[in-house]
């Protein structure tokens, strides 16, 4: 069931198009600010629980959102963890390159006490990938509509693995300077936006969230991932439906391939964490129970 987040409208703010690279760059690897406060879903340790289960302490739940985003990209499905007894950590995923994003997710688990579950979205997917290698803590894995790579695999490789990824014609590319270097950031083009990402919310909505983008380091891109922590680490996946970022069909490929337990969220776009927070969150919560 389609669940709408509201929003509030917001004019439109346009960026100027410098580049557009070819679809080989059709790197699904975005998330989006939130726009719209969660309506909290029901209790998980109803009255008739055990005691023993309505007191035992929850896990972590660490979330890493990916490119053109911040942390409240992740605001309705920690409002709905929250008031389902969850700490959670809504990470700020840096976007400059796979390793360096990579270590500053696994700083940040060397941090937190107790067991953990860990959850990314898109690009995200590829950092808690590589960043829970080696934290015993990390109890389970939650890929969002994410990359969820193989040893030696990018975002980049998998992006191509099958066709229908509408990212290639919408992403622009604008060079940047830093002192000791620079790079080149990547962008969805706004007038985009909505057909690539987020077909399934208003129109009103999509308008603010492209104008919010944070760009990603297109090197992280096409960093080679090392070896998976969904090798020795339980993975649950959701599938969005009708992503045309990262095509179904790769993700049900990669939630396969890592012997995740996987739920199919039908006509969901890409941007699922907004449309269906509900349904994220259920599946973050069957995680944690199964691991706890």
């Amino acid at each position: 069931m389609l669940e709408t987040p509201s929003a509030p409208q917001r004019g439109k703010r346009r960026f100027r198009k410098s580049l557009v690279i070819p679809a080989a760059l059709a790197v699904a690897a975005l998330t989006v600010p939130a726009v719209a406060q969660a309506q909290p879903s029901p209790g998980s340790a109803p009255a008739s629980a055990p005691a023993a289960e309505r007191h035992r302490a929850k896990p972590t739940v660490v979330l890493v959102h990916g490119a053109f985003a911040d942390s409240s990209s992740w605001g309705e499905v920690v409002a709905r963890l929250r008031h389902d007894g969850y700490p959670v950590i809504a990470a700020a995923n840096p976007l400059r390159g796979l390793e360096s994003d990579s270590a500053y997710v696994s700083s940040l688990l060397a941090t937190v006490p107790g067991p953990v579950v860990l959850v990314g979205h898109s690009y995200g997917g590829e950092v808690i990938t590589n960043a829970a290698v080696g934290h015993p803590n990390v109890k389970a894995l939650v890929y969002v509509a994410a990359f969820a790579p193989a040893e030696g695999e990018s975002a980049l490789a998998l992006s191509g693995l099958n066709p229908g990824s509408r990212l290639g014609a919408a992403l622009l590319v604008r060079p940047y300077t830093v002192a000791g270097g620079g790079g080149a950031d990547g962008y969805v083009d706004p007038a985009q936006f909505r057909a690539v990402m987020a077909a399934d919310l208003r129109a009103a909505d999509t308008e603010l969230l492209a104008a919010g983008q944070r760009p990603v380091d297109l090197a992280a891109l096409q960093a080679p991932s090392g070896v998976p922590a969904w090798k020795s680490i339980p993975s649950w996946y959701l599938v969005a439906g009708a992503d045309q970022a990262i095509p179904a069909a790769t993700e049900k490929f990669m939630a396969e391939r890592a012997g995740a337990r996987t739920v199919v969220v039908d006509g969901a776009s890409h941007l699922v964490m907004l449309s269906h927070p509900g349904q994220v969150e259920t599946l973050i919560v069957q995680a944690a129970r199964a691991t706890g």
